[in-house]
């Protein structure tokens, strides 16, 4: 039962907060006894579990305060801080900086003001928003160069701050301590061991207590002054003793203090209840037997702890047999082990962060404390005391993803500092807990190895499917113990350690061959296992990067004995690793592992050692089986590969292709392949030649291809994978003898070499070459991005293509592209192929020389790679150079051009090409020593049956008379050759000839091999070995029957080669020396002009070396030349073979007819783009074009894109054009003026609309509602200038019917790519542009035809043809036949009249004051026009020059749309007593003022919009309407705007200037006498009078005679246009040329606080353009549907910075700004972008 809480003290009775406190505090500054006494029973009161939070919070603040506000007291403390950190800690996704030019750790991070405060301009910066969170370290010089402070931080500030006096701090001394206790208990009485019931309550608990960590969160913020008390109070060991075990006496305190001691339970690493971790470390190393005495300079070893018995006897017996190993630790590491146990309260602090899974607010407050230096020290060794906990509470966790991030939230702050590292690590054995802690996490997901001997393998790997390595969860460990690495005077401790070191390796061998492949023979594997991402992201960051980290300081001499130890140690943890796998001298058979972690350790550290330690390389090699077994998996990893990409292991799924890619893959491949070849490299180097080239040729199964006979058994792989198999084997030979990636190669020169590889598969950007180009992953080590030799290298070799565009083209970035020099010096194929993780990318790089030869007109023909020379190789590996220079490999290429020279199968232009290249190879790495020339090789000095010694000069020339071979019984030489077999001249000669050459490679291997263990293997092991590889070697004899043949050959290499040029030229006596031409050749050959070329030009080079190197070689290549032309290769006269070549070449008929195919497509569509899709044309307007004017006779033609029918449009079947219909706000945002208006970027800017097109029209109709008539108003102005309705058309037509059934079969497909067929839309079924309308063509046989049309032209005046006018206008009432019938065309045109208005929102068509009126939609009508009208001049350039923008030779369809606009709008009667018409042309006589008062007047003339007026007369006139009475309406509405345009003038004239025109202009005829009339006029009336005041003020300019024309020609100006378009339309006219220009520019809006959709409605009437900031892109939004445009901010590089992941500065790009207003303009955003989908207003 709870205790009663205690009553309040009686000093509280009659007192408020503020009193007690000042009383309290003055009482303790007398320093009385009593009064700590009142404190401590008030606290008692005050902080009881009983009272509400907040209540005891306040009494806090008070206390704190002594009686002042808190506020005041805060501001006070303040004014003491003397921290010279800034130290501010962020949560994720906080935009952070970090400056790699100022950093000195990786991790260093600034806050965006002290960022912006320092000076980093031309620095290497990034922004960023932070995963984990972070903290700034401005300030601190551990972590960052003092350059790099900001200017607040730069000062030294501790010196001038004053010391705070002691009594503003003496309550919190007292008050604080209490404070923290109460926290505890709290944390400790609310914590349960998790389970699904009591996270809930933790989170309650949590949640309860986030007012408590708040408070103490506020305190930090007050400075160094709080802080120091904090820190006083948190490590103060007698503060924690008295409160914390004091309590025993208060039942509460008792119970919490036994939660508490329940949850420390399993807070050790030895924790009895958990089986999987023993006491001292249980390795499962097999058979290693690790000394158990400590090696020299260690400490004592870890003394066992007891342990229960039950938990020796493993209870996983799965696992295999394990070794306790005890760890080299001292005997203070047993803290890690044991129970922790707490000392002050930090310690305690820190426990339940870690058991609550260190919620946000408690890490926060942590770690604001970090500025004070004597907790940072504190608080880092309580986190290392802590260590081997917040493992265990990691591997549990279900948030592990978060609880990691927060983890390393905090460490990272504690182990980039190198200072307190040290510190650490040597005195809290830091290194040694983390290696242990690592150890045992990864102990508990160890399964036995299959790899080779599956029954008795010792060895354990960890499993890649558990959660611990699926889900990363091992990172936060393995980062700090990366970054700890990379502080030197901690790796130098790790590398000295040797106990550590055997530990580490241990913890590695972990890794080796884990995630195990096993080829699938029979069927395709049943489930497809992705464990391979968690294998390789394991090796990569728990086995290289700290490899990568202590490499970095292994650079000098003077730490040869570090790299000596690890590749001690790193031998031992491998020849342990063969032991506890079996593994003897052949691995099993279809089983392959990508991960060696022990070997690449071995290789890495070797490389290092030569390259930059000068250590001796035989000193750190073992012995030679060591070397053999060392080759054996990497080379194995080299042939599964070709396996793989052979299609051999297609049986197991895509995740093996996966597995190959990755192992290449730029992030993986410095750790990988590259250590793996090198490794094999050092191997071949160090070993016998011949036992490496046929260990290769093993490896990759071809040896039984290597034969000279056409046909051969091969018992390990089918024929069909033998071509792509035998071409990897001469390209992996090629790679490990060309490359020299550390074999001598500089940093500058390998990153060179890197970036040419890049850039010849493809162009490239800035970030992707900088990501495609392997660094060591450790950031301290070698090249770092964007550093200076990056920029320099890349200025060097590339050039920089800028982004080109071009309206509706792709966004393009920035690229860079190789220079013409580095293709034509520089490429390397060899690097290229190591490199692509695509095979498709050589090919690319190839096409891509190609097209550089062929630019620079250098070759004609299909050029192959060119030979690149090497560069030299380090002294220490020159024994490489021999497997060029050994009798094995001058077989094998012997035998292949042979076999390419007579045409047998599997041979490929790739193989002679790999050929080639290794014989050149071999002539250019010529050992100098060789004396070659001397030596004349004759049959008595050869000492085998096939070359006379291993020099490549003297072989190839040597003459190889027979061969015999074993073929299958059905080959073609065991008749043809049976007689010559007999013969005894035969046999002699065979002694030459090399017998059983199929198992000469094999054979050759295996003796070497026995040689080897009999030197240097005890009795013991020599009985089992060889009995295993007979064993092994018993299939090869389950063979089909063969018979050995002899082979008549009489060719040498040379000869070969001679044969081949003549085969590659296709000419007989092709090949002529060209020393016979040009003796001098030899002494200085000229090898530039065979630099690229063919297979011949390769063949021609390859002698021309040949011979400049002997001229015993010079004279065997003019003997060849002078025989006669060669034999013709034999028949083929197998069936097999005889398929082989039919398949081949219908392959090549088929392909021939693809290619004739594709180019007939090709030309088809060409035409129909011509056609159909003719934008630019203006020829094309004029055809699509329905003109409806009087010349057109004949009636036009429409083909359906649906059913192809051609045919007029009728009334029972219309033919309807696909039309886009959407509202549009373009011309309401026009300005007169040309300045764009600036992007509010915050709260207080912002766009207002006045000065827009929309707004002064809104504001001219509101002034005309206001005074006239609203139904006359209705006609005097347009709208639509915002929300007008616009129509655009892809010029293609259908039937009406037709589109119906295309629409419903739209509807029942299943898959809608982003529109909504439910709304209309669709896509045109011939060019898939977007629609969503049809507009029905009018037939063109109208019956409307009336009798006007016969008149001739030219003959009338104006006054008939004004006469004529108003007679068609009375006509009006009377319908025609076609629109009173209901047929089929006049239902499709009211069905495209809906589809216009709903097109629209209501509030862009409702104008009129009565609700419904249908002068509204009269209004809308003739206003749809206007819009049409206007955009289209608009999208001319707002001129009407031929010149204008490209889009204005647009296929049209105003003409059908002027059509159904004049059909509905003569529904519509016009009051003859209205109509404007008479009033034009007659002189009326005024009415009476019979007219009630309350009827407004109608709108003036003299105040109408003329365009509109003459829109309303020619859509209501009959149709179709006459060139004349359009000219006559025309001409009488000018003369109306003429005068509108002088009354304008008269109005901003002065009242002296409007005198002095009144009185000059009298007697003038042209315009003055008009505006002179005008005035006297106007005088009579109001107008002048009210105007007088503002005009003085706006007008003080004299109006001229030329301004007041220039004025009136603007003001005509725009109706000319308007009026040449309508006629150009109607009646099909040229269209003469003017100029004038207003600026439009998008209403681009930053996406803020604002709803996006609700403001693409307001502003654009449903087209809305955002701009996302957080993520730098362009958002589009049409009506219901949105896209991502692309980004109009490039960085330096011309890139995009989608989601600001590089977080480079970004500028703004004028072209992309360009293009996208261009497509809001021309409305193009639905034709251009095609990525649309439905955003469900969830934007």
């Amino acid at each position: 039962m709870a205790a009663e809480p205690p009553l309040p003290p009686p000093l509280l009775v009659d007192r408020d907060k503020e009193a007690t406190a000042a009383q309290l505090k003055s009482e303790l500054s007398r320093r009385t006894e009593r009064s700590r006494e009142q404190l401590s029973e008030l606290l008692d009161w005050v902080l009881c579990a009983e009272r509400p939070a907040a209540e005891a919070l306040d009494w806090c603040r008070s206390l704190l305060a002594g009686g002042d506000k808190f506020e005041d007291f805060c501001q006070a403390v303040r004014s003491y801080d003397n921290a010279t950190l800034c130290g501010l800690v962020w949560t994720a996704n906080f935009v952070a900086y970090r400056c790699r030019t100022c950093g000195i750790s990786p991790c260093m991070s600034l806050c965006a003001e002290c960022f912006n405060q320092g000076e980093h301009a031309g620095h290497d910066f990034n922004m960023f928003r932070s995963q984990a969170g972070g903290a700034c370290d401005c300030g601190d010089s551990n972590v960052m160069r003092e350059s790099g402070f900001c200017k607040r931080h730069r000062v030294k500030s501790s010196s001038c701050v004053p010391t705070a006096p002691h009594d503003l701090l003496v309550m919190s001394e007292l008050v604080i301590p209490r404070f923290i206790f109460y926290l505890i208990q709290y944390l400790r009485d609310g914590y349960s061991e998790p389970d699904s019931s009591s996270e809930k309550d933790i989170q309650k608990t949590l949640q309860a207590l986030d007012p408590q960590i708040s408070f103490l969160e506020d305190l930090t913020k007050m400075g160094g002054a709080m802080r120091t008390v904090l820190t006083q109070v948190l490590t103060n060991q007698q503060y924690y003793k008295d409160l914390c075990c004091a309590g025993s006496a208060e039942s509460t305190s008792t119970k919490s203090h036994e939660k508490y001691l329940v949850a420390l339970k399993g807070s050790g690493l030895a924790f009895p209840e958990e089986k999987q971790s023993s006491v001292s470390q249980e390795l499962a190393l097999g058979t290693s037997a690790i000394p158990v005495q400590e090696p020299a300079g260690a400490n004592a070893p870890l003394a066992q702890s007891d342990s229960s018995d039950e938990e020796d006897q493993e209870d996983r017996p799965s696992v295999g047999k394990r070794k306790r190993v005890k760890l080299s630790t001292s005997a203070k590491d047993q803290s890690i082990m044991d129970v922790l146990k707490h000392k002050c309260f930090l310690e305690e602090l820190l426990f339940w962060t870690v058991k609550y899974e260190f919620p946000q607010k408690m890490v926060t407050f942590l770690l604001n404390m970090l500025p004070d230096q004597e907790y940072k020290i504190a608080f880092t060794k309580t986190f290392v005391q802590h260590y081997a906990f917040i493992m265990k509470t990691l591997k549990k966790s279900h948030e592990s993803d978060t609880m990691s991030n927060r983890i390393v939230h905090i460490s990272v702050q504690l182990f980039s500092n190198e200072e307190l590292a040290r510190q650490v690590t040597e005195e809290c054995q830091l290194l040694d807990i983390m290696v242990t802690v690592l150890l045992y996490m990864m102990e508990s997901c160890l399964i036995k190895s299959e790899l080779q001997d599956e029954e008795n393998s010792l060895h354990v790997v960890v499993n890649c499917g558990e959660a611990l390595l699926k889900n990363n969860t091992y990172w936060p460990l393995v980062s700090d113990f990366i970054n700890i690495l990379s502080h030197q005077s901690v790796a130098k401790k790790f590398l000295e350690d040797h106990g550590l070191l055997v530990t580490w390796m241990n913890f590695v061998s972990f890794f080796q061959g884990m995630n195990l492949n096993k080829r699938e023979l029979n069927e395709h594997v049943e489930f497809e296992s992705q464990t391979y991402y968690a294998a390789f992201a394991a090796e990569l960051e728990a086995c290289a990067q700290p490899m990568w980290g202590l490499l970095s300081h292994c650079k000098v001499r003077e730490t040869q004995e570090y790299t000596r130890n690890v590749v001690r140690y790193c031998l031992e943890a491998l020849q342990d690793w063969f032991d506890a796998i079996n593994f003897v001298d052949e691995p099993a058979p279809n089983q392959v592992t990508f991960h060696l972690p022990l070997h690449r350790y071995y290789a890495m550290f070797l490389s290092k050692a030569v390259k930059c330690q000068e250590i001796d390389l035989d000193s750190v090699l073992p012995d030679q089986e060591m070397l053999m077994k060392l080759m054996v998996h990497p080379l194995l990893i080299q042939a599964s590969l070709s396996e793989i990409h052979s299609n051999m292991w297609v049986r197991n799924g895509l995740q093996i292709k996966g597995q190959a890619m990755t192992y290449v893959q730029s992030h993986f491949c410095n750790s990988m392949i590259d250590p793996d070849i090198y490794l094999l490299q050092v191997c071949a180097s160090k070993l016998d030649p011949d036992y490496f080239i046929s260990s290769v040729f093993e490896r990759f199964k071809v040896v039984d291809l290597l034969t000279m006979a056409s046909q051969h058994q091969n018992t390990v792989l089918d024929s069909d994978h033998e071509r792509s198999m035998l071409e990897g084997a001469l390209t992996f030979l090629v790679i490990l003898l060309s490359l020299r990636l550390h074999l001598g190669m500089t940093d500058d020169e390998i990153l060179r070499a890197e970036m040419i590889a890049q850039l010849c598969m493809n162009d490239r950007t800035h970030s992707s070459l900088l990501d495609l180009i392997p660094e060591s992953p450790n950031p301290k080590s070698g090249i770092m991005p964007g550093s200076c030799s990056f920029e320099s290298v890349l200025s060097a070799v590339a050039d920089f293509k800028a982004p080109v565009f071009e309206p509706g083209g792709s966004m393009q970035q920035g690229m860079y592209t190789p220079k013409g020099e580095v293709w034509d010096q520089e490429f390397d194929p060899v690097m290229v192929i190591l490199r692509t993780v695509y095979r498709r990318d050589v090919q690319s790089a190839m096409d891509r020389y190609t097209a550089f030869l062929k630019q620079i007109g250098r070759c004609p023909g299909n050029p192959w790679p060119p030979y690149k020379k090497r560069s030299p190789l380090h002294p220490s590996y020159k024994g490489l150079m021999r497997l060029l220079h050994c009798k094995t490999l001058h077989i094998v290429l012997f035998t292949l051009l042979y076999k390419i020279l007579m045409d047998h199968q599997n041979m490929s232009e790739h193989v002679l090409c790999m050929v080639l290249y290794l014989i050149e190879l071999g002539l250019e790495n010529y050992p100098e020593d060789d004396p070659c020339d001397e030596d004349i090789a004759g049959p008595d000095r050869c000492h085998d049956s096939w070359f006379p010694g291993s020099s490549l000069l003297c072989n190839m020339r040597h003459v190889i008379n027979y061969v015999r071979v074993r073929v299958p019984d059905t080959a073609p030489e065991v008749r043809r050759e049976q007689p010559a077999s007999t013969s005894s001249d035969g046999h002699s000669s065979t002694h030459n000839s090399g017998t059983a050459q199929v198992f000469s490679l094999v054979a050759e291997r295996r003796k070497k091999f026995q040689e080897i263990i009999n030197r240097s293997n005890s009795e013991a092991n020599q009985v089992v070995r060889p009995k295993t590889s007979a064993l092994k070697w018993t299939a090869p004899g389950s063979t089909p029957q063969l018979t050995t043949v002899i082979l008549e050959v009489k060719e040498s290499m040379l000869s070969l080669l001679i044969k081949l040029h003549q085969k590659l030229s296709g000419k007989s006596d092709s090949y002529c020396p060209p020393w016979l031409g040009d003796p001098d050749c030899l002494v200085q050959a000229d090898l530039s002009k065979y630099a690229h070329g063919d297979g011949v030009t390769a063949v021609e080079r390859i002698l021309l070396k040949a011979a400049k190197r002997s001229c015993l070689n010079k004279l065997s290549i003019d003997e060849v030349c002078r025989k006669a032309a060669p034999p013709v290769p034999p028949k083929k006269s197998s069936p097999t073979e005889k398929k082989t070549l039919d398949k081949e070449e219908r392959r090549q008929k088929a392909r021939e007819r693809q290619q004739k195919l594709l180019a007939e497509f090709a030309s088809r569509q060409k035409s129909f783009m011509e056609t159909a899709m003719d934008v630019e044309s203006p020829e094309s307007d004029v055809a699509m074009e329905i003109a409806a004017s009087e010349q057109q006779v004949s009636e036009p033609t429409y083909d359906c894109v649906i059913c192809g029918q051609s045919g007029p449009s009728t009334e029972d079947r219309p033919i309807g054009l696909v039309v886009l219909l959407q509202a549009s706000s373009v011309l309401g945002h026009r300005r007169k003026i040309s300045e764009p208006k600036k992007l509010p970027t915050s709260e207080e800017e912002q766009i207002y609309l006045e000065g827009t097109c929309a707004a002064v029209h809104d504001v001219r109709l509101t002034i005309l509602q206001r005074h006239f008539k609203d139904s006359s108003c209705l006609q005097s102005v347009s709208i639509g200038w915002e929300g007008g309705v616009y129509v655009q058309t892809c010029g293609h037509t259908l039937h009406i019917d037709c589109h119906k059934s295309y629409m419903e079969s739209l509807r029942n497909d299943q898959v809608l790519p982003g529109f909504s067929v439910d709304k209309g839309e669709f896509t045109c079924p011939l060019c898939r542009q977007f629609a969503n309308s049809v507009l029905p063509c009018f037939p063109g046989n109208n019956l409307e035809r009336s009798p006007w049309q016969s008149h001739g032209h030219g003959t009338k005046n104006m006054r008939e043809l004004i006469k004529e006018v108003e007679e068609l206008q009375e006509q009006l009432g009377i319908f025609p036949v076609s629109i009173s019938s209901e047929t089929n065309l006049s239902k499709e045109m009211e069905a495209v009249m809906k589809d216009i208005k709903s097109a629209t929102q209501k509030k862009y068509t409702d104008y009129s004051k009565t609700l419904g009126s249908p002068d509204n939609d009269f209004l809308f009508m003739y206003s749809v026009a206007r819009t049409n009208l206007e955009l289209e001049l608009v999208h001319r350039g707002d001129h009407l020059c031929s010149g204008g923008a490209s889009s204005a030779g647009k296929r049209s369809c105003l003409n059908q749309l002027f059509h159904v606009l004049a059909m509905h709008m003569r529904l519509y009667s016009i009051d003859a007593e209205y109509n404007p018409w008479k009033k034009l042309t007659q002189l009326l006589p005024k009415k009476g003022s019979q007219a009630s008062d309350d009827e407004r007047a109608e709108v003036p003339l003299l105040f109408r919009d003329v365009t509109s007026i003459l829109l309303i007369q020619v859509l209501t006139m009959p149709q179709p309407l006459h060139r004349e009475h359009f000219t006559c309406i025309v001409k009488v509405l000018y003369s109306l705007l003429y005068t509108q345009a002088l009354v304008a003038v008269t109005i901003r004239l002065g009242a002296e200037d409007r005198a002095t025109w009144r009185k000059s202009g009298a007697h003038k005829k042209s315009w003055e006498a008009l505006l002179s009339f005008l005035i006297s006029e106007l005088s009579s009336g109001e107008l002048y009078q009210e105007e007088t005041e503002d005009v003085t003020k706006t007008s003080p300019v004299a109006w001229t005679s030329q301004s007041i024309e220039h004025h009136v020609q603007q003001f005509c100006l725009p109706f000319l246009r308007i009026t040449t378009l309508l006629q150009h339309h109607l009646f099909g006219t040229d269209i003469p040329s003017c100029q004038c220009k207003e600026r439009v520019g998008p209403p681009l809006t930053n996406e803020n606080v604002s709803l996006p959709l609700q403001h693409s409605q307001n502003c654009g009437a449903g087209t809305g353009i955002f701009l996302l900031i957080n993520a730098s892109v362009i958002i589009i939004i049409r009506g219901h549907r949105f896209c991502l445009w692309g980004s109009v901010y490039l960085d330096a590089h011309g890139e995009e910075d989608r989601e600001l992941r590089r977080g480079k500065p970004l500028y703004i790009c004028k072209e992309r700004y360009n293009v996208l207003e261009q497509q809001w303009v021309t409305h193009t955003f639905d034709h251009i972008n095609k990525r649309w989908g439905p955003h469900y207003n969830g934007l």
